[in-house]
């Protein structure tokens, strides 16, 4: 019992993510697929390096 309040929620999402309508970013898109890179790209990127890695593959072939 109680499968058809699971039902109507389950249909209701379906149909407002079928007719909805995102609003697109289309200048930040255009900036991500230019592949043009900022500072603020390498400041993350070294702020999310392994302290652990040394540079070498540890496992054996």
């Amino acid at each position: 019992m109680g499968r058809g309040r699971a039902k109507a929620k389950q249909t209701k999402v379906a149909r407002e993510l079928k007719y909805s309508t995102p609003t697109t970013d289309f200048d930040a898109l255009q900036r991500e697929l230019s592949g043009s890179s900022s500072d603020k790209d390498h400041e993350d990127e070294e702020r999310y390096e392994d302290p652990y890695d040394d540079g070498y593959n540890d496992y054996r072939r």
